[in-house]
């Protein structure tokens, strides 16, 4: 199995401090989420069914209606290659690492985003994630406009995972659903802090949903998944102060940093910071109960976000007693 962030009871046994004493800011998942009402007894007791107004909030909410719900992104990631045709298949690096594990019996070849230009060119799949995780690259929707048509006119194909575009909106590709060549991935997991609930949605062409949904089979969602996902996506109010908060939250995370010597770079959820003293910052954290994201490749740390001032302060504390002066880089 990959790693990913989250596993707090492995680094509680690990370090010895119980799971309530540690600020876990390795997920990237907005920290206070959604406020989920209660939940009717009829969701957990009848089988789920397609036509409780989800599939509505979610076309609302993304913008089109070429969609179908999944338990997150991770199914939809593991299932495309099934789906989609074609042998030449290009990765972004580094990026999210089940992207490479579900197309891994393609030899898919790697490329930083220097190389997507002429990846695209050879390429029959570009697979790329936006805003990307972990370095928090965007890449302009001009740009990402122009390697669908060119990857469509072949008959190849563009996959987006959007998982962390949810601030930032207007950049996202899902409201172009439907169009020959483009896939997109969106999930409630990060900005809407869901992540438990795990609900996602897929953004295709109609043959290329029937597909899926035929792989992936019947009552992909709980029934109480869908009625807190329906409620989150049609919360507009909750919506617009998430992402004022989010983006405050994500420039002060940035700055205080950057005041501590890092140079961080990240979409509001994260900030990613490269140093070759990763491993050793991570573990110093650690010893604090605080939990960061580590990357080998390059030697990387992520921060997500405190949920309270509590957290933030003693953010503040362990960066001044880790980093009492700036790294040499």
């Amino acid at each position: 199995m990959l790693e990913h962030g989250g596993r707090l009871r492995h680094a509680a046994a690990r370090y010895g401090i119980p799971l309530a004493d540690w600020l876990d800011l390795s997920t990237g998942i907005h920290p206070v989420g959604y406020p989920v009402p209660a939940i009717p007894a009829s969701a957990w007791q009848r089988l789920p069914e397609d036509d409780d107004g989800l599939e509505a909030a979610a076309a609302a909410y993304y913008g089109s209606t070429a969609l179908l719900p999944v338990a997150g992104s991770q199914p939809a990631i593991q299932a495309l290659p099934a789906v989609l045709g074609g042998e030449r298949v290009s990765l972004l690096a580094p990026g999210y690492a089940e992207h490479a594990h579900a197309w891994r019996t393609r030899t898919p070849r790697a490329v930083d985003a220097t190389a997507l230009d002429a990846a695209v060119e050879r390429s029959d799949i570009v697979v790329l994630v936006q805003p990307n995780n972990p370095t928090g690259e965007h890449f302009p929707r001009e740009r990402l406009l122009d390697w669908h048509a060119h990857l469509a006119r072949r008959g190849g194909w563009l996959v987006v995972d959007e998982a962390f575009i949810d601030t930032t909106p207007e950049r996202s590709l899902a409201p172009l659903a439907g169009q020959p060549g483009l896939v997109v991935l969106r999930s409630l997991g990060k900005f809407f802090g869901l992540a438990g609930a795990r609900v996602g949605f897929v953004f295709a062409p109609t043959e290329i949903r029937d597909a899926l949904a035929e792989q992936l089979g019947p009552w992909t969602l709980s029934g109480p998944a869908r009625w807190v996902a329906r409620h989150a996506l049609a919360d507009t109010a909750w919506q617009a102060s998430a992402r004022t908060a989010l983006g405050a939250a994500g420039q002060r995370l940035h700055r205080l940093l950057t005041e501590h010597g890092l140079r961080p770079q990240g979409p509001a959820l994260f900030q990613r910071v490269c140093t070759p003293h990763a491993a050793a910052l991570h573990a110093a954290f650690a010893r604090r109960g605080i939990l960061l994201r580590q990357f080998d490749d390059p030697p990387a740390l992520r921060f997500g976000l405190p949920a309270d001032e509590s957290g933030w302060q003693r953010l503040q504390a362990a960066l001044e007693a880790c980093l009492p002066h700036p790294m040499d880089e």
